[in-house]
C-alpha cells in the first residue's frame, strides 16, 4: 500500500531500476514522495521509467550504470549529492543470475559476472552510498538479496552463493554503521515472474509446468510480485523500521518455512 508523503524530502537511489524489483521499488518511493535517482544498463528502458514517473507527478532522474563499475556507482551517488543535494537511502538492487546448470558446467566467465554484478556491485553501492549517508546525519541501506541465500535451489548453485555474501556483507556493514545512525538491511524474494527469471532459464519464458512446480513450494500459492518486494523495501528503509538494522527480510510466501 502507497503511503503518501513518507519520504517527502528524501533522496533514493535504485540500481537495477529499469525493469521487475527495481522499477517498482522506484516507483513505490516516488509515490510517496521521494526523488529518485534510477541506475541501470539498460538506458531506453530507465529513461521510460523516469518518463511514467514524472508523468504521474512525480520526481526521478536516470544515470547510466553498471554496478560492477566503480566509477559508474560513483557517479550514481554522486548524481544523488549534487543533483539533488544529499542521499538518504541507497537501494542496491542490481542482480544478474547464470543460465541453470550443474556448477561444474559452468563457464568461469558467468562464475566471474555473478561475482561482479550481485556481490561486487553491492560492495561498491555499500562503500559509496556510506560516506554520503554519514554527510546526511543518517540514512539506509537496502540491499536485495534472495530466497535462494537461505535455501538454495539446484542448478543456480553460483548465484545462491553471491546472494548468501550479499547477506554476510549486510549484517557485517549494519555492526560497522550503526553508531554513525546509518542502517543496513536486505530483502530475500522467491522466484518472481519477472524478466530477470528469462536469464535463469536460458530467456525461455516460464512454462506451466515451471510455474507450478515453483508455486507449489511457496505455501501462500503465487509467485513474488514486484510490488511485494517494493512494499518490503520502503518499509525497510521508513520510519516504522527505525530499531531495524542488519535484518534480512524473507519476501518469500513462506518458502523459507517449508
Amino acid at each position: 500500500m502507497t503511503i503518501p508523503g513518507r519520504f517527502e524530502g528524501k533522496v533514493v537511489a535504485v540500481t537495477g531500476a529499469a525493469r521487475g524489483f527495481g522499477e517498482a521499488i522506484a516507483r513505490r518511493f516516488a509515490a510517496e514522495g521521494a526523488r529518485v535517482v534510477l541506475g541501470d544498463v539498460d538506458e531506453a528502458a530507465g529513461t521510460a521509467v523516469v518518463r511514467s514517473i514524472e508523468a504521474a507527478g512525480g520526481r526521478a532522474r536516470f544515470r547510466l550504470c553498471d554496478v560492477a563499475a566503480a566509477a559508474d556507482v560513483e557517479a550514481l551517488v554522486g548524481a544523488a549529492v549534487e543533483g539533488e543535494g544529499g542521499l538518504d537511502v541507497m537501494v542496491n538492487n542490481a542482480g544478474f543470475s547464470h543460465t541453470s546448470m550443474p556448477l561444474w558446467d559452468l563457464p568461469e566467465a558467468d562464475f566471474d559476472r555473478q561475482i561482479a554484478v550481485n556481490f561486487k556491485g553491492v560492495f561498491l553501492g555499500c562503500k559509496y552510498a556510506v560516506p554520503a549517508l554519514r554527510a546526511r546525519g543518517g540514512g539506509v541501506i537496502v540491499n536485495t538479496a534472495s530466497i535462494g541465500a537461505r535455501r538454495p535451489r539446484r542448478g543456480v548453485t553460483v548465484y545462491n552463493a553471491t546472494k548468501g555474501a550479499v547477506l554476510t556483507l549486510t549484517r557485517g556493514l549494519a555492526g560497522e554503521v550503526a553508531r554513525d545512525g546509518l542502517r543496513v538491511c536486505a530483502v530475500c524474494p522467491v522466484a518472481a515472474d519477472t524478466a530477470f527469471m528469462l536469464t535463469a532459464r536460458g530467456g525461455a519464458p516460464l512454462d506451466d509446468r515451471t510455474r507450478e512446480s515453483l508455486v507449489r513450494g511457496i505455501p501462500l500459492g503465487r509467485l513474488c510480485a514486484p510490488d511485494d518486494v517494493a512494499g518490503a523495501v520502503t518499509f525497510l528503509a521508513s520510519p516504522d523500521a527505525a530499531f531495524l538494522t542488519g535484518v534480512c527480510l524473507d519476501v518469500d510466501g513462506g518458502r523459507s518455512i517449508e
